[in-house]
């Protein structure tokens, strides 16, 4: 099977963020260039309404918008992923079935947070999400975020669902990640750009990356060198880009930086996030933009 029939979704995709325009709504005509512009620079997938995408401050209607302009601008170039996670698996199963009819490819459900529901909970959660439709699903292991990692036999018993096919894997258990590839038919996705090369290597399919607003070509590069078995070219490459993962990934909120990011390279015409985020202030914008210079996704201006 080749890398890419085995990857249910793409190889490189990125976890989009949402556009708000200056009075704070969801920019629908902004994120449809975005989306363009992603998919003209490497990108085969789009994950809408994760966390990068600010899902717990934007409404349903909201996000079934931004999942349709998506659909629209970009539908026909690239697989599409919408984001139903929630806490509440009746609340996630709406979104299921919405995404659905917006004409999404696949799911993406996360592990019920906060309320660190038992391992049979989450499993049952899981299975409720890939029965309300037709969709493949994407789970997706966060612990630091959710406060309970998926375990073993629930991924196990997850992996027995017809539609749930893969994992985004941001637990940062590269043994356990082994351990799933040998035991399941899961595809694993790379959700931690820090261990990209690290996962992929691995036999992750692909990555669904904060990182790629910016890093979007270099990631394809990075897995056609894998492909080709050109480790030395894959690792040249994963070296390349962690100023840019330094700078979006370790400061502060992802999406925070990923938008201020895209603000210096023109690709967004502001910052603006949903409280309880706040937008990145000038200090960090003077840091992100040293990096991003460092890691050649910006052009340096001062000389």
């Amino acid at each position: 099977m080749t890398p890419m029939a085995s990857a249910p979704f793409g190889r490189v995709l990125t976890a989009m963020i949402t556009p708000f325009d200056a009075s704070g709504a969801v920019d629908l005509a902004a994120a449809a260039r975005l989306s363009e512009h992603l998919v003209d620079s490497g990108h085969d997938g789009l994950v809408l309404s994760g966390t990068t995408g600010e899902s717990p401050t934007v409404t349903d209607a909201e996000q079934d918008a931004l999942l349709r302009a998506v659909i629209e601008a970009v539908g026909d170039r690239a697989t599409i992923v919408a984001g139903v996670g929630s806490f509440d698996t009746a609340h996630s199963i709406h979104l299921a079935t919405a995404a659905a009819a917006a004409g999404a490819d696949g799911l993406l459900a996360v592990t019920p947070y906060y309320s660190k529901p038992p391992q049979a909970g989450i499993a049952a959660h899981f299975e409720a999400i890939a029965d309300a439709t037709e969709l493949p699903v994407m789970l997706y292991d966060i612990p630091g975020r959710t406060g309970v990692k998926i375990a073993a036999e629930t991924l196990a018993r997850a992996a027995e669902h017809e539609r749930i096919v893969a994992v985004k894997e941001a637990s940062g258990d590269l043994y356990a990640g082994s351990w799933l590839l040998r035991s399941t038919e899961l595809a694993i996705y790379s959700g931690d750009d820090a261990l990209n090369l690290a996962w992929l290597a691995l036999g992750a399919v692909g990555v669904v990356s904060v990182v790629g607003h910016v890093a979007g070509q270099r990631y394809a590069d990075m897995i056609a060198a894998l492909d080709a078995g050109d480790l030395d070219l894959a690792r040249k490459v994963d070296r390349s880009i962690l100023p840019a993962v330094e700078a979006i990934m370790t400061r502060t909120q992802g999406a925070i930086m990923v938008k201020a990011a895209l603000e210096l390279q023109g690709h967004l015409t502001n910052r603006h996030v949903r409280m309880p985020l706040i937008p990145a202030n000038e200090t960090q914008v003077a840091e992100l933009k040293r990096d991003l210079i460092a890691a050649e996704f910006l052009e340096d201006t001062t000389e």
